[in-house]
């Protein structure tokens, strides 16, 4: 596993811990996948209700609230596949 996932993993449970109530993948480019669900975010590749694709860079941008999650949607940094929704609502969280 890559330095970038365990760095996001842990950012990740610092700011949503288990309080989210919904299924969502986050996919690094060339690192890696993130789940998050209601036990907290960990390295792995599941299904999931909506799928957040970014780069590093992007996804660092995001956690470290540098870069709205809607702008860099907006821009065509991250892309969305699934439930619009559970992603509005991450977003929110971010």
């Amino acid at each position: 596993m890559s330095d970038v996932i365990n760095a996001a993993v842990e950012q990740l449970n610092a700011k949503v811990g288990g309080s989210y109530d919904g299924s969502a993948k986050f996919v690094i480019e060339d690192e890696g996948s993130i789940m998050l669900d209601d036990a907290g975010a960990r390295a792995a590749d599941e299904d999931a209700e909506v799928t957040m694709t970014a780069d590093a860079d992007t996804f660092k941008e995001i956690m470290d609230g540098e870069l709205d999650p809607t702008q860099a949607f907006m821009t065509g940094r991250l892309t969305i596949d699934g439930d619009m929704g559970q992603a509005m609502k991450l977003a929110q969280v971010l």
